[in-house]
């Protein structure tokens, strides 16, 4: 007679040892999310307030009209869409017109999303479509940079936040000090680095005290948040390593050629959105490949690429592309990589 006790025990596969939905991943992520945003604004004023609302609230609005329009049912639920609002918020400079965002905003959603059919098919991350394409659009605003922790931060607004459409901001002059003019003209540390040689220190990148994009905050922050999604295991792991492997693995050789001219792999972690990148717009799960090989060579190759632009390219920062480029042959890499099943011939 069959023991009752041992087919109760056995169970087909796969052998989930929780069940996690969608909703309570992306939730979870956005609480990851907060203390980077908190800090941006804590360091740029209401200005990045604005911005993120902005960001998120109009990718809310784009996200249900394409909803209705397709017939899809609402997907504002799953809290996918405030992280896309969010992490496109941090990728813009702290004085991006509002205007300007919610453009990007609404190409985030329409081009990045809703054109491949939604959530779970999208090709390419969302936010960073939406960047790339104001990055085209207005090139000016995309590199015009603000310093952190000024004074008069949260009673007055960054001129160029309230810019009306197709109008040229407000003068800086009236609201900073003169001294703080070269700020607004793109000295962010990768700059610096790239055409003064000027390094920045390494407790200035930790800590986020440094111009440039909203999520170029602390890297001490982001990475926390990278670590509570990975210790929750919403997140792989092996992305963002990777990509910081990746972009070591490219950046030491040319460090260790010509110290003064190329910067330290350290340097190159913690400067611009790198981290970011790397902690929460690569770990996307639609986006990266599925295969355990697969997402090592996706990972390297957007390190590495990042690298190869900052150092070589005619851009100060090259972890936009080296992603959206990184999503384009995700596919491909999946297909490579897939591992052999179990018993089958190698031969055709």
């Amino acid at each position: 007679m069959t023991d009752t006790r041992v087919v109760k025990s056995l169970r087909s596969s796969p052998h989930l040892k929780q069940s996690v939905t969608v909703a309570q991943i992306m939730r979870n992520v956005v609480f990851a999310l907060i203390p980077v945003c908190a800090w941006s604004v804590y360091a740029f004023g209401f200005s990045v307030l604005l911005l993120l609302a902005t960001t998120t609230l109009v990718c809310m609005l784009s996200e249900a009209m394409f909803c209705r329009i397709s017939g899809r049912t609402s997907s504002l639920g799953d809290w996918s869409i405030v992280i896309t609002g969010l992490l496109l918020g941090l990728t813009l400079p702290p004085g991006f017109p509002l205007w300007m965002a919610a453009v990007a905003a609404f190409v985030a959603v329409g081009l990045g999303k809703a054109l491949f059919g939604g959530l779970g098919y999208n090709v390419m991350n969302p936010a960073l479509v939406g960047r790339a394409f104001v990055q085209a659009a207005f090139p000016v605003a995309i590199t015009t940079w603000s310093p952190p922790f000024l004074p008069g931060r949260f009673t007055e607004l960054i001129p160029s936040t309230l810019t009306a459409p197709f109008m040229m901001p407000g003068p800086i002059d009236a609201w900073v000090d003169l001294k703080s003019i070269d700020a607004f003209s793109g000295a962010t540390p990768l700059a610096l680095q790239k055409f003064d040689q000027i390094s920045t220190p390494l407790t200035d990148l930790l800590t986020g005290t440094v111009s440039g994009s909203a999520g170029e905050t602390s890297a001490i922050i982001i990475l926390l948040g990278g670590i509570y999604l990975a210790a929750r295991r919403m997140m792989d792991w092996r992305l963002p390593v990777g990509v910081m492997l990746g972009a070591v693995i490219v950046s030491l050789p040319f460090w260790l050629l010509d110290a003064a001219r190329y910067p330290d792999p350290l340097f190159v972690l913690l400067s611009g959105g790198l981290m970011l990148a790397a902690v929460f717009m690569v770990s996307d799960m639609v986006a990266s490949p599925v295969t355990p090989l697969g997402v090592w060579v996706y990972a390297l190759f957007i390190g590495m690429l990042t690298v190869v632009i900052r150092l070589f390219g005619g851009l100060t920062e090259g972890v936009m592309y080296a992603i959206l480029l990184g999503n384009a042959i995700s596919p491909l890499i999946s297909l490579v990589t897939q591992p052999k099943v179990f018993g089958e011939s190698n031969k055709s």
